[in-house]
């Protein structure tokens, strides 16, 4: 169902009108005088709003102005429930337009759950004097410097489900339908009635949609309403993976037909008002097996010895009307999300894979920054244009590092023009990379888990994807770009979404310290970031370089989207912002149209608590991603290693707790836990 502007509009006028009093959906839709078979029009809608955290739910689902306390509530907390395998949970209290709300998680023992699960939108009453000692990184049980207090409280309410439907697996006695659901969600079975209707058989993957949800007073009871197929079947983890995380589907219609006009009104020449750049040496970089390129690359040397290295990102601002339908489903879905044998994208794929998407030989628009630096590698300027280029080659990062190790054997294969621009753009990179990490910047070495899938869709095996000089060409490249143009924004003073990252945690450091000395190295407390990169380059090539790598990345908080001012703790760098992907990310088509309305002579619309909003909206859709990608991961490798159980392999140890080992295969990158009771009488 396409979004409906005119109707939210509607609905947000009069939740904030002054008389307002609180009502359900129905009463909304009766006031605003929709007839009857249109009330699930503004359920939707009223829904919709609420995710978007422009209105919000009361008691009795009741829809009250975002924000707005109810008297006998106050002291209410909402936020987000994640719940532990244990049954006991955190709620991360959300952010909200005008409402002050704590910071930190908050911790509800397992009885004090209602029958909320993870995802949920919740009310929290806060315990009087109540805290909960906690652990952090779970190696220390003698209270030095792992320990912290965690404020405790009770969920009261559960405002809104983050889904109402589970995967798990079927399975039938004497008769009665029970159904296990994935990812240790419940505690027990949930019953389902009438598995007939959809011809379920035992050990089955399907979608339950659940009736009633467990509790400590009452089972979980459901209905069948998906049958994914058997257990193991090529495609059905995947599918399974795509319905647990409610991941998005097909592109509504509106959408689609958003992006239809887009292809018909584009031609390839070069429109007035947009940079003629078709004739510079321009090229691409890219994995073997990649789609879309929404980024190229042009450097060249200047008379007074500079570099102007030129970024040219895919001008998706120009193909995605803001507010249009296409521009909502954008936004809504905030990323690409990429698994091992398909991609979701963000966008259609008549744009993302066609009209976007930056083809060699091909006139293509793009949002372009023209950076200067000095030769040590200095920003001295920044440009941006809206420009049309053409891609003169596009390489593949296998063969970007063939030519750095013989470049005599690429010569005769590239244009003179092509072959030394590549050879710029490696001394370029070379100089910006020496000069980051000379400056405080920690990168970790953490190659990605390729999983490699046969013609029949079944798992073959698995490789780590390393981080060559090829990547750390693009990557410095792209950098350079997300800086330049973040303190582009921030020296005109407007609000923006920033890539937020926030320095660890103490409690962590003190947990990452004493894990490192564990391991034999010599430190001091890790306190300081040049400290945490000594220890991190001291153990480049040796054993413990994965494990040192891991533990390092736990200590860290998570990267966010924020307009906040806060900095990026890794990169070391003060203003920071994604630019140079709006194919697959929504906030950096939101930093494209701020350099439209710039470029155009207007000042961009930089509302701070609707950035903060959709930051968090970001962020968190980013994060289902991640885990969605990681799980799928797992489950894959899972599934391979059942044909091998019995093989003996090699592995390094990833991490230390007091109930085993963790450690990751180093011919097959899977990793696992070898539990204490396993390790026999060696000492460890």
């Amino acid at each position: 169902m396409a979004e409906n502007p005119e109707l939210q509009q509607a609905i947000l006028d009069l939740v904030n009108a002054p008389n307002y009093q609180p009502v359900k959906p129905r009463v909304i839709a009766k006031k605003l005088n929709y007839p009857p078979e249109q009330k699930q029009d503004v359920r939707r809608a009223v829904k919709r709003l609420a995710k978007r955290g422009l209105l919000s739910y009361g008691t009795k689902h009741l829809v009250r102005p975002a924000g707005q306390e109810k008297k006998r509530d106050k002291g209410l907390i909402v936020g987000v429930f994640r719940r532990a395998a244990a049954g006991f949970g955190f709620v991360r209290p959300k952010l909200a337009a005008g409402v002050k709300q704590p910071t930190e998680d908050i911790f509800i023992p397992a009885r004090k759950t209602l029958d909320a699960h993870d995802g949920d939108t919740v009310e929290v009453r806060l315990s009087r004097g109540g805290h909960h000692r906690r652990r952090e990184g779970g190696r220390r049980d003698d209270g030095r410097g792992g320990e912290a207090l965690r404020q405790a409280g009770e969920i009261v309410s559960v405002l809104e489900r983050e889904t109402n439907r589970f995967v798990g697996t079927y399975s039938s006695t004497g008769g009665v339908g029970r159904v296990v659901v994935d990812g240790g969600v419940f505690n027990e079975p949930i019953y389902v009635g009438d598995p007939g209707a959809k011809n379920v058989q035992d050990g089955d993957k399907v979608v339950v949609e659940m009736v009633r949800f467990p509790a400590h007073a009452h089972d979980g009871e459901g209905v069948v309403v998906e049958v994914l197929g058997a257990k193991g079947e090529p495609g059905v983890d995947t599918l399974s993976i795509i319905r647990e995380f409610n991941l998005p589907d097909a592109f509504p219609a509106a959408a689609l037909d958003v992006a239809r006009q887009q292809a018909q009104a584009f031609d390839e020449s070069v429109p007035e008002g947009r940079r003629d750049l078709t004739g510079m040496t321009i090229i691409t970089i890219d994995p073997i097996d990649a789609r879309d390129f929404d980024d190229a690359i042009s450097l060249e040397r200047l008379d007074n010895g500079h570099w102007r290295l030129g970024v040219h990102i895919a001008d998706v601002s120009h193909f995605v009307p803001a507010g249009s339908a296409l521009d909502d489903e954008a936004r809504d879905r905030a990323t690409s999300v990429y698994l091992p044998d398909r991609v979701i994208p963000m966008l259609p794929e008549i744009i993302s894979n066609n009209l976007a998407s930056l083809q060699p030989n091909r006139v293509r628009f793009a949002k372009t920054a023209f950076i200067e630096f000095t030769p040590e590698g200095i920003r001295v300027d920044t440009e941006t244009c809206n420009a049309a280029i053409q891609s003169k080659r596009r390489f593949t990062y296998e063969e970007i590092d063939e030519y750095l190790a013989d470049r005599d054997a690429w010569r005769e294969k590239l244009t003179p023009e092509v072959f030394e621009l590549v050879g710029r753009m490696h001394e370029l990179a070379m100089v910006l990379r020496r000069r980051r990490l000379d400056g405080g910047a920690i990168e970790l070495t953490l190659p990605e888990t390729k999983i490699d899938i046969d013609k029949d869709g079944r798992v073959a095996g698995a490789h780590l994807v390393e981080h060559t000089e090829s990547h750390q060409i693009i990557e410095e490249f792209m950098l350079a770009a997300n800086e330049a143009v973040a303190s582009l924004l921030n020296d005109r003073e407007l609000n923006f979404l920033r890539r937020v990252h926030a320095p660890p945690k103490p409690e962590k450091l003190d947990m990452l310290t004493d894990f490192v000395k564990e391991l034999g190295i010599d430190c001091e407390h890790l306190r300081s970031r040049f400290e945490i990169k000594r220890v991190v380059e001291a153990v480049q090539g040796e054993p413990q370089e994965h494990a040192v790598h891991y533990a390092v990345l736990r200590a860290m908080q998570k990267a966010v989207y924020s307009p906040e001012v806060e900095g990026h703790y890794a990169l070391n760098s003060d203003q920071y912002c994604h630019f140079t992907s709006p194919i697959r990310r929504y906030p950096d088509l939101t930093i494209h149209r701020m350099l439209d309305a710039i470029m155009a002579g207007r000042r961009p619309a930089d509302d701070f608590d609707q950035q903060m909003l959709l930051g968090d909206h970001c962020s968190r859709r980013e994060q289902r991603a991640e885990r969605a990608e990681r799980e799928l991961v797992k489950v894959k490798l899972l599934t391979y290693l059942s044909t091998r159980i019995g093989e003996e392999m090699d592995a390094v140890i990833t991490g230390v707790e007091e109930y085993g080992l963790f450690a990751q295969g180093i011919d097959l990158p899977a990793e696992g836990l070898i539990h204490v009771t396993a390790l026999g009488d060696d000492y460890f």
